[in-house]
């Protein structure tokens, strides 16, 4: 049993036994391990002269995809943005290089990225003085990704929980922006971001809302979906007039997961049963429907540049695409020694093979795919609900481009494999050979300090 020993403030807190000092920051518990040779005469009440340097944040580990959607992009800078806690990473994959925008105060639960494509906007949850004490409150930061300077704030005294999701019109050049707050009514918000002023807002949902966007072409019709709910939303000066999406003969989903638009300016959607429904322009009536898209939930939809539907499954952990009549993407190929048949040079048709050749899935211990994104050329971006960024193409492998810190390692008796613990929990097993990830597993939240096989 570990016991503990209080000195000064209920700030600081030292577990002599186990080697370390809990601080709190924010009102969070931050643990600092202490180096073997301090254990025994350490005190908290020691006093030392400040440091003349300053500390600059190099690199950022991790991403947060266990419970966020819609906040992984390319940058035309080549830099994949994102978020973790209360940073937002840009990392350029090919150059290993990372820049940050550190203005938050506290966790990043979503990000939009302006139609200039170097505009950016970040909402937070409710924030902590640095003493525990003060609630501070949550708000949205719009930034330029290449300066990384803050242009404006809006939402001060008007956000009460966290912002959870937000979108920039697109056919007005996204002179708007909508946000959902994460209270009871999940508030639904426009704003004109650059006079940082609020234009509409009104009741949302009791529910869950998963997502926000506006329509590609009309930048007053605003789409939400979440638990039990599918809403089309038309601004009309300061109100915002709701239309409920009618399922009619479809089964209605407990869940719509995610959406995104159509070419022609259809709203698509995927959700909990693992179908994904198109809805007519204008209307809130579905006019096509893929039953059993994927086995469970659909988290991701994603419209490439070439007009191809991606969908990212959630329990099947696929990634299929489809073309623009909702079918699955296939390839013909002609088989080796094949034999002309006709007189124009045909190949016989039962020398052909046809396979699905954009669908793929993504190994289990990276977890269920949460969002898709497009990237450069052909390569599509992965988050997964195992906080992984995954970067690859339809018709090849996903490698990770993300990594915990790590902390510690551990050879196998026969050298075949190492075990390597990292500063959060989660603990890798690779091949030494040839440095292929055999398995991950987490457990737990804090450092793994040691790793080491049984010697058996």
């Amino acid at each position: 049993v570990c016991w503990a020993l209080r000195y000064l403030t209920d700030l600081f807190v030292l577990f002599i036994e186990e080697g370390y000092v809990k601080m709190f920051l924010r009102g969070r518990p931050v643990t600092m391990h202490m180096p073997k040779d301090q254990v025994d005469s350490y005190s908290l009440e020691a006093k030392v002269e400040l440091p003349t340097k300053r500390l600059k944040l190099e690199w950022v580990y991790g991403y947060r995809g266990r419970d966020c959607r819609n906040n992984l992009y390319l940058l035309p800078t080549g830099e994949t943005v994102y978020f973790i806690a209360s940073v937002v990473v840009l990392y350029n994959v090919e150059e290993q290089l990372q820049r940050h925008y550190t203005g938050h105060n506290d966790d990043v639960k979503c990000l939009a990225v302006h139609p200039d494509r170097i505009t950016i906007a970040t909402g937070q949850v409710a924030g902590t003085s640095k003493d525990g004490k003060q609630q501070l409150p949550p708000n949205v930061r719009i930034w330029d990704s290449v300066t990384l300077n803050t242009l404006h704030v809006i939402g001060i005294g008007f956000f009460d929980r966290a912002v959870t999701c937000i979108a920039f019109s697109k056919s007005n050049g996204g002179s708007t922006l909508c946000a959902v707050d994460d209270c009871n009514d999940h508030v639904l918000s426009v704003w004109d971001w650059q006079k940082e002023e609020r234009l509409a807002d009104v009741k949302c949902s009791n529910e869950a809302v998963f997502a926000a966007d506006f329509h590609p072409t009309d930048t007053n019709i605003i789409v939400t979906c979440g638990k039990s709910h599918l809403y089309f939303w038309t601004l009309e000066g300061s109100s915002l007039i709701k239309k409920q999406g009618l399922f009619e003969k479809q089964e209605k989903p407990k869940f719509v997961l995610c959406v995104t638009f159509s070419e022609n300016g259809d709203t698509i959607t995927g959700d909990s049963s693992g179908n994904i429904l198109v809805w007519g322009k204008g209307t809130n009536r579905i006019s096509y429907a893929v039953q059993g898209a994927h086995e469970g939930g659909i988290f991701a939809l994603c419209m490439l540049r070439d007009g191809t539907l991606v969908s990212g499954g959630g329990k099947d952990r696929k990634l299929i695409s489809w073309d623009g009549n909702y079918q699955k993407l296939h390839k013909t190929e002609a088989l080796g020694n094949y034999e002309q048949t006709d007189t124009k040079g045909g190949i016989n048709p039962k020398n052909l093979m046809t396979f699905e050749i954009f669908s793929m899935q993504i190994p289990e211990q990276f977890g269920p795919i949460r969002t898709v994104a497009e990237g450069k050329g052909d390569v599509i971006l992965i988050g997964t609900t195992r906080n992984f960024v995954l970067q690859g193409t339809l018709s090849g492998d996903f490698t990770p481009i993300t990594q915990d810190p790590a902390q510690s390692s551990g050879f196998h008796p026969s050298g075949s494999v190492v075990a390597v613990g990292t500063l959060t929990g989660r603990w890798f097993v690779f091949d030494t050979e040839t440095k292929d990830l055999v398995t991950v597993h987490t457990d737990g939240n804090e450092q793994l300090s040691v790793m080491r096989y049984s010697p058996g």
